[in-house]
């Protein structure tokens, strides 16, 4: 008898194991060689009629809470058959596995803990990370990815502590549904560095460090011993970053992202996603990248990552740095960034608009939206703020008295978060705004003419940036590469025809990851940073795609 390396498990063994486990999918044959028989019912069944069955489980869940468990509870005991549902059900799943209805399971994490999952990296411990890195039990060659999150500013609802491990299985979920990671390749992390929430430090159920989040170089010294032994252990893989604060995510970015195979989803995903319904949009109505004026509201890491990627398109159109930085402005809690502001963030410092310039702006020292959409006359709106509601009917009335066809995309996430509704958004444009959100969001009605509403999530365009990186064995994510990620995507849609989306829609994820990899890889190439020798990039990216089925065990 031969089994594949994975099955040398024996017994009760393979049924806790979830890579291995097939439940009554395991033939007759492969019982007997297992050490399974007595231990399943007799029949045997097909992927097909276990993915019927778990579906209608699914289904039968009350909640969006219940059914964020029921998944989780499923990825535990059979990984196939979890990514079969997955793949098979994507549009109405992701809200569940990831946003906006994984907010709940993050908050509720501790209190239906069952099994842990991943690694779990302690800043009072900083001496173990090695050796946790080295206790998952995945050699050099058997890592492509791992998803780090310290869960100080998830999704809308902010610092979450230990809860936030949610959201690192959450993105490596959406990894290997939507572009085929190998999920028995991946490792989630949870960097606890502590938390500030009064609720889960009084909290007697709470499983992280109980104490204030640590800051400075303690923080540091996690994050760095952390990059650099997963860097060494795993030489190949790439590091994924999700959901770090504000005052952490873009330094960290900037300090690793030339020594180390780094990623921010945050900054870099949400840009690239962004960009891309920007370009698809500019493609619609015919105008060119040099010729816009950009809004920011929300000054954050998504805001500003946005802003820099739509900075490095207008460069790549011809304006100088300075001109390119010039025609966006950004607005935080605060108003408007204005350099003289004693609280503005290094990140910030870039787009800050110079004191002189806006003299005799505002009122009460603070500059806020209504007047720089009066003054600027924007053509793309971006939201980002979290600030349910932000983007009024006379403010947006005003905007689309000055443009013709306004970009408006209010991406705040969870649903209640968003800036403008989108029904509301054509409405109080005329039927004339191109119109992305970062949730999903049913048609619009208006003038005879249904509007498509694009769902710029994150996950359109990250998995396929890692596949890309994975299948390049790039050694960093350049700028090129996310552009080029942006580009791809915004070549699968045609925005130019009446209502029609600026983004594909979230049922083609495998086929936009796939596109989107291949670009990202043939940039890596051009880049000279990609390691991997592909004389046929598409059928590479098609080779290393990951799929749900339950593969042969040779039991002769």
């Amino acid at each position: 008898m031969q089994l594949t390396t994975a099955a040398r498990s024996h017994g009760h063994a393979v049924l806790r194991d979830p890579h291995l486990n097939r439940g009554t999918a395991f033939t007759h044959s492969e019982r007997a060689a297992l050490g399974l028989d007595g231990l399943l019912p007799p029949a045997v069944q097909s992927l097909a009629d276990q993915a019927w069955r778990t579906y209608q489980q699914y289904r039968a869940q009350p909640t969006v809470l219940a059914k964020n468990t029921f998944l989780a509870a499923l990825h535990d005991r059979n990984r196939v058959l979890y990514f079969k549902l997955l793949e098979d059900h994507l549009k109405e799943l992701l809200p569940v596995v990831y946003a906006p209805g994984v907010a709940d399971a993050i908050q509720r994490y501790s209190h239906e803990f069952q099994r842990p999952h991943g690694v779990y990296l302690s800043v009072d411990d900083p001496d173990g990370v090695e050796r946790a890195l080295r206790n998952y039990g995945l050699g050099p060659e058997d890592v492509d990815l791992l998803v780090a999150t310290d869960a100080e500013q998830i999704l809308g609802i902010g610092d979450w502590g230990a809860n936030g491990m949610v959201i690192s299985i959450g993105k490596l979920a959406i990894y290997t549904a939507a572009a085929g990671i190998d999920p028995a390749r991946v490792i989630p992390v949870m960097l606890d560095v502590g938390t500030d929430r009064e609720s889960l430090l009084n909290d007697p159920l709470y499983v992280g460090s109980r104490h204030r989040r640590v800051r400075g170089d303690r923080y540091d010294a996690l994050v760095s011993t952390f990059v650099e032994s997963a860097s060494r252990q795993f030489p190949h893989a790439l590091l994924h970053f999700e959901d770090f604060g504000p005052s952490n995510a873009r330094r960290i970015l900037r300090r690793y992202q030339r020594s180390a195979r780094v990623f921010n989803d945050d900054l870099q995903g949400t840009g690239a996603v962004a960009l891309a319904a920007v370009l698809a949009g500019l493609r619609a109505i015919g105008s060119h990248p040099s010729e816009q004026r950009v809004v920011i509201f929300g000054a954050g890491t998504a805001g500003v990552g946005i802003a820099d990627q739509v900075r490095a398109l207008m460069i790549r159109a011809g304006l100088d740095a300075d001109e390119a930085t010039r025609r966006v402005w950004c607005i935080d809690r605060d108003g408007l960034l204005v350099d003289d502001m004693p609280a503005l963030r290094d990140y910030q410092r870039a787009y800050a608009r110079p004191a002189r310039e806006v003299a005799g702006w505002g009122t009460g020292g603070v500059i806020g939206l209504a007047e720089v959409v009066a003054r600027v006359h924007p053509t793309i709106l971006v939201g980002t703020s979290t600030a349910g509601g932000a983007f009024t009917r006379p403010i947006l009335r005003e905007l689309a008295t000055h443009v013709d066809r306004p970009i408006i995309l209010p991406l705040s996430n969870p649903t209640e978060r968003i800036e403008v509704v989108p029904a509301d958004a054509i409405a109080w444009t005329d039927g004339r705004a191109l119109v992305a959100t970062g949730t999903p969001w049913d048609p619009v009605s208006h003038g005879g003419t249904e509007h498509v509403i694009a769902q710029a999530n994150n996950a359109l365009v990250y998995p396929g940036i890692g596949l890309g990186t994975i299948v390049a064995r790039a050694e960093a994510v350049t700028d090129g590469m996310l552009l080029a990620a942006a580009e791809a995507m915004a070549a699968l849609v045609d925005a130019g025809q009446p209502g029609a989306g600026l983004l594909p829609p979230v049922e083609e994820l495998r086929t936009m990851s796939v596109a989107v990899a291949v670009a990202v890889a043939r940039q890596a190439l051009r880049d000279g940073v990609a390691h991997a020798e592909l004389p046929d990039i598409p059928q590479a990216v098609l080779d290393a795609m990951w799929h749900a089925s339950y593969r042969p065990l040779d039991v002769r």
